[in-house]
């Protein structure tokens, strides 16, 4: 067996020493797109032949784009990607958007009680209940569960919020609407409204016709779209933001696809329509234009509070009924009267002054997603994931799941995790649940069913502290057709093997035997918490050959699929009664060199770290919504 920290000590020596020397990586950005041979001969092209190399060209352009912001927001050793020197306290960004003068709408206050046909929280990776019909009642639970506020923490002087989606920094870029048809004491037209989670509200943004729902989705639907306000993040993180709001955006739709289950719904992404279709049905395009500078610009840029609209997300009845289609090209054309509708409300402003990191906004329009009138919408069978430990899980329900979450701030270095807890964890990281032999790959199970691709992100795990399982470098695979890449692309000495007791259909492979608890720390940006859990992990994405196949565009949607998967290892260990963290903070390219991965085929885009927490007993924990219901 490898014992990689040995073996490769000269490489793990430089990683611990900081100067770690990577080998040279070659830019697939500066690649030109192949030719058609006849362009090398003397025979004069066709037109068609001609337009087909434009588009290429084109392509390739947006592509080195994207590869030139990727690799400019890196992290290194000696070298952090850039970002504000230090924080600009009076200038922190409002993390509450409002519409001032918009009609409020309040929604129910229903922290989570004990009801009897209240699931359990592995039962809903088996199957979903019984569809609930929409209602004041379940619209309010829904957001509740999903986009509200989950607690306020005070010490000294500082009092701040906590959500039930987590985000980076807890800074909260993304903002959600919900587009619904008429509800019983809530509204008696069918409305765009934007979601003020402080206020566990409504702002009712414009009232939409009728039929504009029922003409396109099943009785009971309704629509959520998702944006983000870049400066938010960017305040804090500079040019790595524009990751960190995709994280968000992925952790978000993780977040309501588990609250819709709860309520027997279904939730699938509408990806193929355009920006500008969502920017129109949000009422984003209200928003003043933004030029952008042509390097970062500081002062005063109230128009860089704008919300970048992101993804929007059907929710529906489960079951047998569900199946149905959608056609783009003609919602398209529905969603461009929006645009003559009277909407209310005027967004506040965040910050007084701001910081326009000009990257982030160039690569934005770049990644921009056009009309796809041609993506076929199709809703699978729901395919329950395994249960491997039932044992592992405490008695909680999914709303106590989801409510519990929080993001440790430590851990204590001590806990052992059983390895059946481990290996049921991994078991509902799995895009595809349940395949009875069959490949992983296709997004089936729960939340990962709402995304309309199959896989292109896997895990390699440090495993530092899980009982009868070696430490060591193990890799997850979630899209079983990479495996030939990946063994091809990684180090040779890797030796790909089963571990002991792992379940037939977990794609887990162990790498390398050895204490990696320092390197661990040493490639998260020097943190202790990637090293204190029982294992902590990078997210490994096929990367380039992605954005040549699928378009640009999949560049954020490669960082939502992260953020999904990330929803799903914080809700794991909450559920089995310890904790988790996000780390955006990571060493990019050392991290490729562990793995002995070169060039941009594969690249890792976010971090974990699984494990038992400390508290910090300064810290006074408070109800999210003060009053006769308690909930925190």
């Amino acid at each position: 067996m490898l014992l990689l920290p040995s073996r490769f000590s000269s490489l793990t020596n430089s990683v611990l020493r900081n100067n770690i020397t990577i080998r040279s990586v070659s830019n697939q950005s500066q690649r030109r797109s192949p030719t058609i041979a006849m362009f090398t001969s003397s025979v004069i092209p066709s037109e068609e032949d001609t337009n087909q190399l434009q588009e290429q060209q084109q392509k390739q352009i947006l592509l080195n784009q994207v590869l030139k912001y990727h690799n400019q927001t890196k992290h290194a050793f000696n070298n952090y990607a850039r970002g504000p020197h230090g924080l600009d306290w009076a200038n922190q960004p409002n993390p509450f958007r409002r519409y001032i003068s918009a009609p409020l709408l309040p929604l129910q206050h229903l922290p989570p009680r004990r009801e009897a046909d209240d699931p359990l929280y592995p039962s809903l990776f088996h199957s979903l209940p019984s569809p609930k019909p929409i209602s004041l009642s379940t619209l309010s639970q829904f957001l509740y569960d999903s986009l509200s506020l989950s607690a306020w923490k005070t010490t000294g002087y500082s009092t701040w919020s906590l959500r039930v989606n987590p985000s980076s920094g807890n800074l909260h870029p993304t903002e959600a609407y919900i587009i619904a048809p008429p509800i019983d004491s809530l509204s008696d037209s069918s409305f765009v409204a934007h979601y003020a989670p402080k206020e566990h509200s409504l702002e009712l943004r414009t009232v939409i016709p009728c039929d504009f729902l029922p003409k396109f989705f099943p009785e009971g639907s309704f629509l959520v779209g998702l944006s983000s306000i870049f400066w938010r993040e960017a305040w804090k993180y500079g040019e790595r933001a524009f990751r960190y709001c995709n994280h968000d955006v992925g952790h978000a739709i993780a977040a309501v696809a588990m609250a819709a289950a709860g309520l027997g719904w279904d939730v699938k992404l509408l990806d193929g329509l355009s920006n500008s279709d969502l920017e129109k049905l949000m009422g984003l395009d209200r928003f003043p234009s933004f030029e952008i500078p042509s390097r970062p610009v500081k002062g005063k840029l109230p128009e860089i509070e704008f919300e970048h609209p992101d993804c929007l997300l059907v929710v529906f009845p489960s079951g047998r009924n569900a199946e149905f289609s959608v056609d783009y090209k003609t919602l398209s054309s529905a969603i461009s009267k929006f645009s003559d509708l009277k909407w209310k409300g005027k967004p506040n402003a965040l910050s007084k002054e701001h910081m326009c990191w000009d990257i982030i906004y160039r690569t934005a329009e770049v990644v921009k997603k056009p009309l796809t009138p041609g993506d076929h919408f199709y809703v699978d069978l729901f395919q329950g994931s395994a249960l491997y430990s039932q044992g592992s899980y405490k008695d909680l329900t999914t709303r106590e799941v989801v409510r519990k979450r929080r993001s440790a701030v430590d851990m204590d270095g001590v806990h052992v995790m059983e390895r059946e807890t481990f290996y049921q964890i991994l078991l509902h990281c799995l895009p595809s649940g349940v395949r009875g032999g069959e490949k992983q790959g296709k997004q089936l199970s729960l939340p990962f069913r709402v995304l309309p691709w199959d896989s292109e992100v896997h895990a390699a795990l440090f495993v530092h502290r899980v009982a009868r399982l070696p430490k060591g470098l193990y890799f997850l695979v979630r899209n079983e057709d990479h495996l030939n890449d990946l063994k091809r692309a990684m180090r040779s000495e890797f030796e790909w093997e089963k571990p002991e007791g792992c379940p037939e259909d977990l794609p887990l492979y162990e790498l390398a035997r050895g204490d990696f608890q320092v390197l661990a720390k040493r490639l998260s940006c020097h943190q202790d918490i990637a090293s204190n859990g029982c294992f902590s992990l990078g997210m490994v994405a096929r990367f380039e050959p992605t954005l040549h196949e699928k378009n640009v565009w999949m560049y954020p949607r490669l960082f939502w699929e992260t953020g999904i998967l990330g929803q799903v290892l914080y809700l794991e260990p909450h559920a089995v009664g310890i904790s988790a963290t996000g780390i955006g903070c990571y060493f990019d390219d050392a991290v490729h060199e562990v793995l002995g991965l070169s060039g941009s085929e594969f690249q890792s885009l976010y971090h974990f770290t699984v494990g038992a927490p400390t508290i910090d007993k300064r810290i006074m924990s408070l109800p999210a919504y003060p009053g006769p219901d308690i909930d925190a």
